[in-house]
């Protein structure tokens, strides 16, 4: 989960995150090199007395100009369709979790073993034990097997919701009327929060998402 002063983004908990993270390092990193770039040519022009009154046209900088920017262009285009590809994937999942958006908590569904169902509500400020989160805390968290692919169904019972874990890299619409998947490996274990994050009403960030990662023969 995120902390205090944390700016950056959370340390991942999936193969897909660290992707995620990678393209986003080299994202930055070519907006540090235009910035870099741009400013030092502004502060030069701004800051010298060249001029050319005979200057009617540059065609080469123009072709320069033009191309490197399409190139650059290029360097962000190609991984992040690479990524948008792999987050789209569904490999042969080992268990599927259903989560139902309701206003204001998730409802759960572990379908391969014989319909359990559960209910999770944020525990209230006035009920949080000492060790708990604020707005995080859940009364029923979801229990998942680390190293196993998982497979989640999204839908909601009344407006939009959306089932978030960024430490997941998971982000998945729950719509009414539609059922929404997306699949994800947790690689460690541990306790990774999300909540919803879409303009579902006043309190769509009191409906937070507890999940817990465990070993297989834990689990």
């Amino acid at each position: 989960m995120s902390t205090w002063a944390n700016l950056g983004l959370q340390d991942s908990a999936s193969p897909l995150m660290e992707q995620l993270i990678f393209f986003h390092d080299h994202a930055l990193l070519i907006l540090v090199m235009i910035t870099v770039l741009v400013g030092y040519l502004m502060f030069m022009l701004f800051f010298n007395n060249y001029i050319n009154r005979f200057l009617l046209h540059g065609q080469l900088i123009e072709m320069i100009w033009t191309i490197l920017p399409a190139i650059i262009l290029l360097f962000i285009a190609f991984p992040s369709l690479r990524l948008l590809y792999l987050l789209d994937e569904i490999n042969e999942p080992s268990m599927t979790l259903k989560s139902i958006g309701h206003q204001w908590y998730w409802s759960y569904e572990y379908s391969d073993f014989n319909d359990i169902e559960f209910d999770s509500y944020m525990i209230p400020t006035n009920e949080l034990m000492n060790d708990g989160f604020r707005l995080l805390d859940v009364d029923n968290r979801v229990i998942l097997p680390m190293n196993s692919q998982i497979r989640i169904l999204v839908t909601a019972a009344d407006v939009i919701h959306s089932w978030t874990i960024p430490a997941l890299g998971v982000k998945v619409d729950g719509t009414p009327g539609r059922l929404n998947q997306t699949n994800f490996f947790i690689n460690r274990p541990g306790l990774f929060y999300g909540q919803c994050s879409e303009i579902c009403g006043a309190n769509h960030s009191f409906m937070p998402i507890v999940i817990e990662s465990v070993p297989v023969n834990y689990f």
